[in-house]
């Protein structure tokens, strides 16, 4: 569909914050999987989302990445103490 007032549907875009998101969805994954390396990510992200707050909006979004980045560190250290004192990692591979 033509728009003849000049505006397009690309051009409008939603007034939350990239960062943000991003921190968000770094959390969330990093529960699940790569949590040392999306943890930090989050928290970076985070923290960078949180400065942008007054331009972009989306302080929700990078407070909850930030503490999910935290989360997913102290996991992390939790699983590893864990592990080390049980004797550590023992995969089996093969029939």
């Amino acid at each position: 569909m033509t728009h003849y007032n000049g505006s397009s549907t690309a051009a409008s875009r939603s007034g939350t914050n990239g960062l943000a998101v991003a921190s968000l969805v770094c959390g969330i994954v990093g529960l699940v999987v790569f949590s040392v390396v999306l943890g930090p990510v989050a928290i970076v992200l985070g923290v960078f989302g949180l400065r942008q707050v007054a331009a972009k909006g989306g302080a929700g979004m990078a407070k909850a990445g930030l503490v999910l980045g935290i989360i997913d560190l102290v996991l992390f250290v939790v699983l590893m103490i864990a592990a080390s004192s049980s004797g550590g990692f023992s995969w089996y591979v093969g029939g």
